[in-house]
């Protein structure tokens, strides 16, 4: 089993106009799809996280041939949500996308990222059946494939990297409060509970959390 990161570049020429402001690096810090569903074969919904101006994209949507309905909610919140409802054979960027996703040996992972005018994300399956998902896009997106790794990995679960001493410190550390607000635990405490000296224990701790934190940043620069 194979897990993939993409980039997504979508032809803007083509791209509906709330897409575009999705992809649109200027208009807000970031957007997401959360989610999508296919429920017949003209009409998919999709869930929406954007933090920026979500009543901007709404308004896009609803001008937009196809959008049969946009729902938004939180629309003052730093990240506000739209669910819309669209008719994928009037935006074929949408329907070609979701016919090349839509098959069996493979999953897409949600959420997608939109990010400084494209779209992140990662797919997970049997590697034959991702290449021709891949070939499959259509002509109105580019694909370029940032890494193809085995599945699970590091970028997908950070805690395969960790020892099992490591990983036992930060439970360890979790169960006694030793990350809470205030802290509830110190590093004697810990120590005690794993049966070593504190400076030990300290040293699993600071391994542990050295390689979560960087699994978090890259991934985060990345994608998700």
């Amino acid at each position: 089993m194979k897990h993939i990161r993409i980039t997504v570049c979508p032809d803007l020429d083509r791209a509906p106009p709330f897409l575009r402001y999705l992809l649109d690096a200027e208009a807000h810090d970031e957007a997401r799809a959360i989610d999508w569903n296919r429920g017949d074969s003209e009409l998919s919904t999709h869930i929406y996280a954007i933090a920026g101006d979500g009543s901007r994209f709404a308004e896009l949507a609803r001008e937009t041939t196809g959008v049969e309905s946009v729902e938004l909610s939180a629309a003052e919140a730093r990240v506000s949500y739209a669910l819309i409802e669209l008719r994928d054979a009037e935006l074929p960027i949408f329907g070609g996308s979701a016919t090349a996703i839509d098959r069996t040996g493979m999953v897409v992972r949600r959420p997608l990222v939109y990010r400084d005018g494209r779209i992140h994300g990662h797919i997970v399956g049997d590697p034959a059946t991702l290449q021709s998902t891949v070939d499959s896009l259509p002509e109105s997106v580019s694909v370029q494939i940032d890494a193809i790794q085995q599945f699970p990995s590091a970028d997908v679960n950070p805690a395969t990297t960790l020892s099992d001493r490591q990983q036992e410190a930060l439970r360890v550390a979790v169960e006694l409060g030793y990350y809470d607000t205030p802290r509830e635990a110190t590093h004697a405490d810990i120590a005690e509970e794993l049966g070593c000296a504190p400076n030990t224990a300290s040293n699993h701790l600071q391994k542990g959390e050295a390689k979560l934190v960087r699994a978090g940043l890259a991934t985060f620069s990345s994608s998700l």
